[in-house]
């Protein structure tokens, strides 16, 4: 049975048995959190109950790293619309440790994707066209570091309010121990 089949099926029996019911809250977080993080899958449900948070808790984003990339990216773009939009008052970043970002080949990737039916012409035209796979694809070499510096870009945006405390924090993808690396009331 094809995945898709299987998800539907199971779809279909959740919601005639009402079990959505238990998840039903509002689109503003109830604790007024925005929290970014990795999309290990580690850290689905862990992160949060690590943090003694239930659905509707917080505003949850995941990108690959927990990086904040670019000051006007996807993922500041969603940062500052649940400051300003959704309520949160408080901004979490919460790397964590073993990330397969920390470990990231460029090279590796591309090879995938040529093999998977990518032109392997197509990365000259994108580097004709100003883009470098190595720095658009690139991770990092500490997680700490890397939290440190995604809460310097989120605090110090020019759109972000200075009040807003940004923390940062590395979790154990094991444990789930959390460990500050920026306390954002200090």
């Amino acid at each position: 049975m094809a995945l898709l089949t299987e998800i539907l099926q199971f779809n279909e029996m959740f919601v005639e048995e009402k079990q959505y019911e238990q998840y039903v809250t509002t689109k503003f977080p109830d604790k007024r959190i925005v929290i970014l993080t990795c999309m290990d899958t580690r850290l689905t449900e862990l992160l949060l109950k690590s943090m003694n948070f239930k659905n509707g808790d917080v505003k949850l984003i995941k990108s690959a790293g927990a990086v904040v990339t670019h000051p006007f990216g996807g993922i500041m773009r969603s940062l500052i619309v649940a400051v300003y939009e959704l309520q949160a008052d408080e901004v979490f970043i919460v790397g964590h440790h073993d990330c397969g970002m920390s470990s990231i080949d460029t090279k590796k990737i591309i090879g995938h994707m040529v093999d998977r039916g990518i032109d392997s012409s197509l990365f000259n035209t994108l580097k004709y066209s100003g883009i470098d796979m190595k720095e658009w694809l690139h991770g990092f070499n500490d997680v700490t570091e890397s939290v440190k510096n995604s809460v310097d870009l989120v605090k110090n945006h020019p759109l972000m309010d200075p009040e807003v405390p940004v923390h940062g924090l590395v979790i154990d993808p094991e444990t789930g121990k959390l460990d500050t690396i920026i306390n954002g009331y200090e």
